[in-house]
């Protein structure tokens, strides 16, 4: 194509801004950017509910040479596609909580049309150069509905999501039709070297594929690339926030409420797979084992609220709440209120100044395709003060940020011990430490996620039938 970069359709559930000021992670900044390189469509689905389902018009939104289309959904796609198949089976299954997983053929059967009319919607806007681009769990499907539909040019899929080993996957009754699905793509790009290898060995395993070099499967005729692209953010982006007025008010206000005392911080979606009540549990035993810490230390728990029509997150609230009455009833005083948690949510520079405030950041999901609130803590920190990072093994960043204090969140102990070793820390090591983690966040960027990935599709010939 003489040199000229080829245009990238990105497909996404939801479709995030190309202003700078709302970009909330690493899709939306490595997409942004990459968008308006090459120019194109980011496609998703707009968050409204429409009665006219596939009769409802697209939504088109041109910035520059980037065309956001956007469609809806009717009520029962979204209970049985969104609330139903995606967060009530896979989200639950891929991130290794078989116990919370729900089955059941009439979501799993809106779930497969959805993908078709996705699929149906994006055709007629493609051209036969285009590199198709589609995000996460909501679309396992969409690129077989591609292909079926008569697309041969490049497809690839990115998974943000763990994915779980293959005996937890073989639970699921779909689980061989979505890996078959997912064997239409031209590559397939994981969060980590464990979710890629479990990827693969599901393959060989359940679909008799065969295992070859440069990270490749065989399945039958088809031969799929399945890597690894962890994931990043605008780093330098971020650092600025950290000293943006915005954040300064937020890191001063934080400061204000801790008084002289040191302050944890954790910031996550109010989600079972975060760990929180596994933490708040931590944080108790560091009371219990540690008494020095009594009056001297807070912990701020950030928790937006997500997806409360579903049982298993308005019983975490509960679960959360009750714990953190008896954790303060347990050990407050009359000027010292030990926890605290907000359910609202705040704007990437507020949450900058809230990270530069913290002595600790407790980042202990269960499970975690990545977890970028570990490199956002990291970039925000004041070189000269730089607080200490508490890692769950279980995250996908323990890999890049391995001088975080990493701890099994499950363990009450070692989250304790990891507390009181951060906060009694000297400054020099946390200076040392940070310094390391930051070069990990530095070096790996959402734009060099974004580009790896489309160089590692566009290196793929399309000389192997679809």
């Amino acid at each position: 194509m003489s040199g000229a970069k080829r245009r990238l359709v990105a497909v996404s559930n939801r479709v995030g801004p190309l202003t700078d000021e709302g970009k909330a992670g690493g899709l939306a900044v490595g997409l942004s950017d990459a968008l308006r390189r090459r120019g194109g469509v980011w496609f998703g689905w707009s968050g409204e509910v429409s009665a006219e389902g596939t009769d409802s018009e697209a939504r088109t939104e041109t910035v520059g040479n980037v065309s956001m289309v956007t469609i809806d959904l009717t009520q029962e796609e979204v209970d049985g596609f969104y609330y139903g198949y995606a967060n009530r089976s896979l989200w639950p299954l891929l991130h290794y909580r078989l116990d919370l997983a729900q089955f059941d053929r009439a979501s799993d059967r809106v779930y497969r049309a959805v993908n078709q009319r996705f699929a149906a919607r994006l055709m007629p806007m493609l051209r036969d150069d285009d590199i198709i681009w589609v995000h996460d769990y909501h679309f396992f499907h969409l690129g077989s509905e591609l292909r079926q539909q008569g697309f041969k040019g490049s497809v690839g899929f990115y998974l943000h999501i763990p994915f779980c080993p293959p005996e937890m996957f073989s639970a699921l009754p779909s689980g061989v039709d979505i890996v078959k699905a997912m064997l239409a793509y031209d590559l397939v790009g994981f969060q980590t070297d464990t979710d890629r290898r479990n990827f693969i060995q599901f393959c060989v395993r359940e679909l008799g594929g065969e295992k070859l070099k440069g990270h490749r499967v065989r399945v039958g005729g088809r031969v799929v690339s399945a890597r690894t692209f962890p994931i990043g953010i605008d780093a330098e982006g971020f650092a600025r926030f950290a000293v943006s007025p915005e954040a300064s008010e937020h890191e001063e206000m934080v400061r204000g409420m801790a008084g002289d005392r040191l302050q944890i911080v954790g910031v996550d979606r109010m989600d079972y797979s975060k760990g929180l009540v596994e933490r708040l549990l931590g944080f108790e035993r560091l009371l219990e084992d540690y008494p020095e810490n009594r009056g001297a230390v807070q912990f701020l728990q950030v928790a937006p609220l997500s997806r409360s029509e579903l049982d298993a997150y308005a019983e975490l609230r509960r679960d959360l709440e009750s714990l953190s009455g008896h954790v303060n009833g347990r050990f407050a005083t009359l000027d010292w209120t030990p926890f605290q948690i907000m359910t609202t949510g705040f704007t990437r520079r507020a949450l900058a100044g809230i990270y530069r405030a913290a002595r600790v950041c407790l980042v202990t999901p269960l499970r975690d395709g990545m977890n970028l609130v570990a490199k956002e803590f990291v970039a925000a920190q004041d070189p000269q003060d730089p607080g200490v990072l508490v890692l769950s093994r279980f995250a996908g960043a323990r890999a890049e940020l391995s001088e975080a204090l990493i701890v099994n969140p499950y363990s009450t102990d070692d989250v304790a011990r990891a507390l009181q070793r951060a906060l009694s820390m000297p400054l020099e090591e946390r200076q040392e430490r940070w310094r390391a983690m930051r070069a990990a966040v530095f070096g790996n960027t959402a734009s060099y996620w974004c580009e790896a990935f489309l160089a590692e599709l566009e290196s793929i010939p399309k000389d192997v039938p679809a």
